[in-house]
């Protein structure tokens, strides 16, 4: 029998779900999250997503030793791995695959966030995101939001209202004073960061992680300034 090429991806999941199809795949030792056909991540790097919480982190200001986070998207858990070894408080996740959460708990990325999701400080909240933030009356210190490939390429066409002025007025209101919002991105835009400038966001700006191949993946940063 021929060894299997490591090239070649092989399904381990695939979930037909309320927001659509989900698959994870493993290729050459590394797992994939495919989202309706689109490929959202995988476990080969993970500068990009250790980058959007150390980031946030370091652009709050002082006197908060304990802030409180916001994680938008489960993913492949490289932000909340990084998260649980920082010096957050409160750290809340919200994930509304289930699939991806079952993944975490009892299938082959517990490898990844098992530490993680035992820390008594995480929470995680199977719900949509969009909708998590027109509706809690919770405000937390740091957002990152990781459910897209960015404002430009969304998964589904309703995560495009979070990168709207009413999704970033959301975003604003679940912020204390001083919060910052951190948005990953498989690419810059200006558009985004103009749209941040327009919904009273300051101190606006990208920071940069180089790829092999093509654009940088990317974290756009912005605080609440009151």
């Amino acid at each position: 029998m021929p060894a299997t090429d490591a090239r070649t991806p092989v399904t381990l999941d695939r979930r037909e779900g309320p927001y659509g199809e989900v698959v994870l795949r493993e290729r050459g030792g590394h797992f994939e999250i495919i989202a309706n056909g689109c490929f959202l991540m995988d476990t080969s790097d993970g500068r990009s997503e250790r980058l959007l919480v150390d980031a946030a982190l370091a652009a709050l200001p002082g006197g908060r030793p304990e802030p409180a986070l916001l994680i938008g998207g489960l993913g492949v858990g490289f932000s909340l791995v990084r998260a649980a070894g920082s010096r957050w408080g409160r750290i809340v996740v919200v994930e509304r695959e289930q699939a991806v959460v079952d993944w975490h708990l009892e299938g082959p990325l517990a490898r990844i966030s098992e530490a993680a999701l035992a820390d008594p400080r995480t929470e995680i909240l199977r719900t949509d995101l969009v909708a998590h933030l027109h509706t809690t009356t919770e405000r937390y210190d740091a957002l990152c939001l990781d459910i897209d490939n960015g404002p430009d390429w969304t998964v589904t066409e309703d995560n495009g209202s979070l990168y709207s002025a009413t999704g970033l007025a959301a975003c604003r209101a679940r912020l204390t004073p001083g919060g910052v919002l951190a948005v990953w991105s498989a690419q810059p835009s200006a558009a985004f960061e103009e749209a941040l400038r327009n919904a009273g966001f300051h101190a606006v700006r990208t920071e940069e992680v180089a790829v092999a191949r093509g654009v940088p993946d990317v974290v756009h940063l912005a605080l609440r300034g009151d």
